[in-house]
């Protein structure tokens, strides 16, 4: 079955390349259609992001892959959605804030 999203908490070392030149990375992978990166905590020496990924077929060892070209390493894998259809979390199950 095809990856159709991720959603990766990944730490990223904060020196250049920024998350932009990642971005554009990622999006180069196989089966990618589009990436969304957000920054979700910033420490002297790291960023934490937030990286959603959609697309037709990721290819997941690729995307690590190119992670680890930017020195940056998946802290967990919150999210997969696989299969012919995108399948929504629905309303009642989110996390209220």
């Amino acid at each position: 079955m095809p990856l159709r999203r991720l959603v990766l908490d990944v730490l990223k070392p904060i020196r250049n390349p920024g998350i932009e030149e990642l971005a554009l990375r990622l999006e180069s992978v196989r089966g990618v259609r589009g990436v969304n990166i957000t920054v979700k905590e910033v420490d002297v020496e790291t960023l934490t992001l937030v990286i959603v990924i959609e697309g037709d077929d990721i290819d997941l060892e690729e995307v690590k892959n190119r992670l680890e070209e930017f020195g940056a390493v998946i802290h967990s894998i919150d999210q997969v959605v696989a299969g012919e259809k995108m399948v929504e979390v629905p309303p009642f199950y989110e996390e209220v804030p």
